[in-house]
């Protein structure tokens, strides 16, 4: 396509010029070319190995669980290389008994009250680091680091060290500020100082997580927000529920979320300290099923139990899965 332009030769007379305005190609109508496509495979391709290895590390197994919880695997099964379906026996047995339910209340109540804590301690210390100096923050960071990096067995070790019976840190503690009725208190022979232990073990090792990311997460606040509310005569409460909750609630939901699952699936810690003892009155869902399947030698009661806590978690969690899918759709 050309256009014709005019001009002045060096006689002066006009002249006309053709001015080449690319289009395109010959044959070939814009209008009815679709547009162009380009990489939309990639971002699938990205994502094909992680599903790859989640189908591997997580699908099978979960799939060869499935098929054992509707087994009767016992030692002589596996010594005989035998295969025994007996369909839902193995779930009506657990269904049908009691301490599957008095389990079940146990992990539900535990679980509430370390996320209760976990969340409440995480988002104050989280906050005081947002006012914090900078050396001052440095330190406290550098504190919840070690501790979130703390190895769980190491860190449970240290525990059992601290509330020992007889040479523990705690009951001398505790003796030489007046309590002398501690000074041999055996804090894993009940159910409620084991639990205590046990909590106090999982907010410590929580806690950074939280702390962390909300400071984190104040640091995209801006401060005009804050001297807004401010001028309107808001005070610290005022302004943080005005302003720094609202703006912080999607990662005090996401948190929260990953809290539950992380505190309700909690294995190594309880194990480790007293077996889910005493009197088996500490064990969750996860040291149930462990007890019930390699304790007991019972394989597919075992992984029966282990199907119905995916279940109980699920219900727990559906409440919050649902309050962020809903916050993400208003979002958009």
């Amino acid at each position: 396509m050309s256009v014709q332009t005019e001009g002045t030769d060096t006689a002066g007379e006009p002249a006309v010029r053709k001015t080449r305005i690319p289009g395109p190609p010959r044959g070939e109508d814009r209008g009815s070319r679709p547009p162009a496509r380009r990489g939309t495979a990639a971002p699938y391709l990205l994502l094909l190995p992680a599903l790859l290895a989640t189908v591997v590390l997580l699908g099978w197994p979960l799939v060869k669980n499935g098929m054992l919880s509707f087994q009767n695997l016992n030692p002589r099964q596996l010594i005989q290389h035998l295969t025994e379906w007996n369909g839902t026996d193995n779930y009506q047995e657990v269904l049908t008994g009691s301490d599957f339910w008095n389990v079940v209340e146990r992990s539900v109540v535990f679980t509430a009250v370390n996320v209760v804590l976990i969340m409440v301690t995480g988002t104050l210390i989280g906050l005081l680091l947002a006012r914090l100096g900078k050396r001052m923050r440095l330190l406290l960071m550098i504190g919840l680091v070690l501790a979130w990096a703390m190895p769980v067995i190491a860190a449970t070790t240290v525990y059992q060290w601290l509330f020992a019976q007889r040479f523990g840190v705690v009951n001398w503690v505790l003796d030489k500020l007046g309590w002398h009725s501690m000074a041999d208190y055996n804090w894993f022979g009940t159910q409620t100082s084991t639990f205590t232990v046990i909590i106090l073990l999982l907010v410590w090792g929580s806690v950074p997580f939280v702390a962390i990311n909300l400071y984190a997460a104040t640091t995209t606040i801006p401060k005009e927000l804050y001297e807004a509310a401010s001028l309107d005569g808001a005070g610290a409460w005022k302004s943080f529920t005005s302003v720094t909750f609202p703006i912080l609630r999607p990662f005090l939901y996401s948190t929260t979320f990953l809290e539950v699952i992380w505190i309700f699936k909690a294995f190594a810690q309880i194990f480790a300290i007293n077996e889910g003892g005493p009197d088996h009155l500490t064990e969750t869902l996860p040291i149930y099923a462990f007890v019930q399947g390699v304790g007991n030698q019972h394989f597919g009661v075992g992984a029966a139990i282990s199907f119905l806590t995916i279940a109980v978690l699920l219900v727990m969690t559906s409440y919050y899965l649902r309050m962020v899918l809903k916050q993400e759709e208003d979002e958009l």
